[in-house]
């Protein structure tokens, strides 16, 4: 371990990062993205976050956009925020620590983890930024995670 984290967690962090940033890049739910990358991609940006994370963002998300074809949305959180919206580092951050509370709540991998996350409601009221939920408490939003209900 190098740093205050385990390198994996970090890895973990840009990959989700990197999601956020595509998603308002393109105009996307962050599982378009997601489901744009596919597995394989995902497991790259992850397995080589430390590299692409040495290199400018705009440059790493323009290659993965045009390389899996995500074509522009219209889904616009930012346009449609009322308040200050957090960065997708972030964001980021929050998905980071429901990734690892999902796998290691439901003893999956962290793609399988990272795949569940972005794909359930959870995911839509972390990218509503007129709503309070993305500030709720990491163990909060995992624990409406896996109760399928907020509370």
């Amino acid at each position: 371990m190098t740093g205050r984290e385990d390198k994996k967690v970090n890895d973990l962090f840009f990959t989700c990062s990197l999601i956020e940033y595509m998603a308002r890049k393109t105009k996307n739910k962050c599982s378009a993205v997601v489901d744009a990358l596919g597995r394989t991609q995902i497991e790259k940006i992850y397995d080589l976050a430390d590299v692409y994370h040495s290199d400018n963002i705009d440059t790493v998300s323009d290659d993965f956009i045009c390389r899996t074809g995500i074509q522009e949305g219209s889904f616009d959180n930012i346009a449609d925020a009322q308040y200050a919206v957090p960065s997708h580092w972030d964001i980021g951050k929050i998905y980071k620590r429901l990734i690892l509370g999902i796998a290691e709540q439901k003893k999956l991998s962290i793609i399988d983890a990272l795949w569940e996350a972005y794909h359930s409601f959870v995911s839509d009221k972390i990218s509503d930024y007129n709503s309070s939920f993305y500030y709720d408490s990491p163990q909060n939003i995992l624990i409406a995670f896996l109760d399928g209900t907020i509370e």
